[in-house]
């Protein structure tokens, strides 16, 4: 009865705490974010938003943000508390840097250290948000040439690189909506290079497919009117009529589009250029007024200095194609013409509205003279019917991208519970008859160790008990747990299972490190403590969970340093690869095990505690009992090393693991006395 009080009581204490919670994340200081930043690049103002800076260049212009993102994506790890890292985002998505400012999670506090988590961070510079992101490994056939760019996770961590993960594409997304106008992330349109169709240049001009725009020298002089500028165009001046500008633009990644308007060989320079460079959209445009659409000091296949582009209010790069076309003689006579390059690459999309702007300058003074601009724009979009629109891939959920990723080990996991459930449940008389059941138990649980811990990872732990805790009580999030889907599914089974077992069935069954401690068990003579002494110790693994639990939410940046009363890190998470200290202690509780059985899962282990409380819901006793069990017989008493038998015969739940001894016992009629008497008053009754 005392433990349900205990366990009501913490569950209380836990709910009548009032922690800080994660969406309440403070900004770091400007010096710490700065600190993060090398040159050439260079912290700006701060914004509006917490924890967002404009980013410099060498030269003091703006190219983009940083941001951290505790503050705008705050997703609580296992610990409860966000992992906070700086992002330096261009403004066209291209992500340039990622710094871990701090981390919280136990498995890189304490366990791997942060070398492999900061090693992960290093993939992200390169790469675009606008790419679908996973973190994971491609599987058979179907990832060649997927659009999914995968990133490599840490295999013992891989929970909290997900968090981390997703803690960075949903801040720069935020700051791409909030901030940069909500760029798309879907790919570009293509030109479908099958499609036939016949057309001219009066069939481009009343499509819409071939743009026009005109200025008149009036226009230009208008634009500068009020300036200093105003009368430092004499040409104008004298002829206001004339056309400062007469300029088409004409999108020309179709093949039906080059062919109305271009030469033979120079559709075949454009063919040769797409082989080579397939994501570069060539766009025509031609002059025939005095602008002449460049400077005279203009280099060719360089970016044009008196033309610039604009696409859902970000920069459009044009380059010179350094390519001579040849036309057909219906195309309009012009001054100039040049064949610019779009890069779809860096999210310019043919099919989508773009703005053309005409740069007009002019010079006021004779020695370092004053330059001033006007711009004249074109609005332009190809038509559909030309282009094909890639099927945007989506990531799948990181929930779902985990079990996708384990697929194989999860379907392993599922058989081996599935056969484990049926062996301890319907078969468990038929499994503790075997002759050989003490082998048949150590192969299971070699499995547990081998499988389920070291290769699954699936060693449960306290860890996610107060993860969970914090939670509930809004400092948290519940969807940490879909991170390790393996793990869930162990914990998916064990939580059922205190409704028919207790305790018993994870204890006994699926913990690696009682494993571990039960192998140790059969490689020295044991020794017992005494009765009172042993019901005295079982008491200290409550006392261990109420420290823990108070830890965590009144120190909670300790709580992982508490957390390590656990061996399970060291000895299964990381396999004994940390400080000689933790080695130390893990290898020292397997050293006791082969004197004192299992010492800490029965006296010490808080996760325990945690489960004989969770045991409390069990609603059936399972073993079977006789009226001499307890009066006359004790052999089953004596038998249990977990002492989980009273003197009365009755079983004592939560200390029960499961190992089904007694069951072996009681089904015996050459061990169990009472069947033994049984037996020998039939034959002298026979007789």
């Amino acid at each position: 009865m005392w433990r349900i009080i205990v366990g009501f009581c913490l569950l209380a204490a836990c709910l009548a705490v009032s922690p800080a919670r994660a969406a309440d994340w403070p900004p770091a200081d400007r010096a710490t974010i700065e600190a993060l930043i090398v040159p050439p690049y260079a912290l700006g103002e701060a914004m509006e938003e917490p924890g967002v800076y404009h980013l410099l260049n060498s030269g003091g212009a703006e190219i983009g943000y940083a941001f951290e993102t505790g503050p705008l994506a705050p997703l609580p790890g296992f610990s409860g508390k966000p992992i906070d890292i700086v992002v330096l985002l261009t403004l066209d998505g291209t992500i340039i840097d990622v710094r871990l400012i701090s981390q919280n999670e136990p498995v890189f506090v304490s366990g791997l250290g942060e070398a492999p988590f900061r090693e992960f961070l290093a993939q992200y510079p390169g790469l675009s948000i606008t790419q679908p992101l996973v973190v994971g490994v491609p599987y058979g056939k179907g990832a060649s040439g997927s659009d999914l760019v995968y990133l490599d996770g840490v295999t013992k961590a891989t929970a909290s690189v997900r968090i981390a993960h997703e803690s960075i594409l949903a801040a720069a997304l935020q700051v791409v909506r909030d901030k940069m106008g909500g760029m798309a992330g879907g790919a570009p349109s293509r030109p479908d290079m099958t499609l036939e169709e016949t057309l001219t240049w009066d069939d481009l001009v009343d499509e819409g497919i071939a743009r026009r725009l005109t200025v008149t020298n009036a226009e230009v002089d208008a634009a500068f009117s009020g300036t200093v500028w105003a009368d430092d165009d004499p040409e104008a001046e004298a002829d206001p009529a004339g056309l400062f500008l007469d300029l088409w633009l004409v999108d020309i990644g179709a093949p039906a589009v080059q062919r109305a308007i271009l030469q033979p060989e120079t559709v075949e320079e454009l063919a040769g250029q797409y082989a080579v460079s397939p994501d570069d959209e060539p766009l025509l445009v031609m002059d025939a007024g005095r602008h002449g659409l460049v400077s005279p000091d203009f280099v060719r296949n360089t970016a044009p200095d008196r033309l610039s582009a604009e696409q859902g209010g970000f920069p459009v790069a044009l380059r010179d194609a350094d390519m001579f076309p040849s036309f057909l003689d219906s195309v309009p006579d012009h001054e100039t013409a040049m064949i610019l390059r779009a890069d779809r690459r860096l999210g310019f999309d043919p099919i989508t509205e773009w703005t053309l702007k005409v740069q007009a300058v002019r010079e006021h003074g004779m020695f370092q003279p004053e330059v001033g601009d006007a711009h004249f724009n074109l609005e332009y979009v190809a038509p559909a019917r030309f282009y094909v629109t890639p099927e945007v891939v989506k990531p799948r959920p990181a929930w779902l991208e985990a079990i996708v990723n384990r697929q194989t080990d999860l379907a392993i996991l599922s058989v081996f519970l599935v056969g484990l459930l049926v062996a301890v449940g319907p078969g468990m008389h038929w499994l503790a008859a075997r002759r050989h059941y003490t082998a048949i138990r150590l192969g299971i649980l070699a499995v547990v160790v081998g499988f389920v811990g070291y290769w699954g990872q699936g060693q449960l732990s306290i860890v996610t008990v107060l993860a969970v805790l914090r939670a509930a009580v809004g400092d948290g999030s519940f969807a940490v747990l879909l991170y390790d889907p393996f793990s869930l599914l162990i914990w998916a089974v064990t939580i059922p299972g205190f409704v028919l077992w207790g305790r018993g069935l994870f204890c006994g069954w699926l913990c690696p490190f009682g494993a571990m401690q039960e192998f140790a068990h059969h490689l020295g003579p044991q020794i017992e403590p005494g009765p009172r002494l042993d019901a005295w110790l079982k008491r200290f693994k409550y006392v261990a969970l109420a420290v823990l639990i108070a830890v965590a939410f009144i120190l909670p940046d300790r709580a992982e340093k508490a957390a390590e009363i656990e061996p399970f890190k060291t000895a299964i998470t990381v396999g004994f690869q940390r400080e000689w200290f933790y080695g130390a202690y893990a290898f020292g509780w397997l050293v006791l095990g082969t004197v004192f059985f299992k010492g800490f899962c029965r006296y010490v282990c808080p996760l325990g505690a945690f489960m004989a409380i969770g045991g409390l819901l069990r609603g059936r006793k399972w073993i079977d009992r006789r009226a001499e069990c307890g009066s006359p017989c004790q052999l089953c008493r004596v038998k249990c090393q977990y002492g989980a038998i009273k003197k009365t015969g009755e079983i004592q739940y939560d200390e029960c693991f499961q190992c089904l001894d007694c069951v072996t016992i009681y089904d015996d009629p050459k061990k169990c006395v009472p069947l033994i008497i049984e037996e020998k008053r039939g034959r002298r009754q026979a007789a």
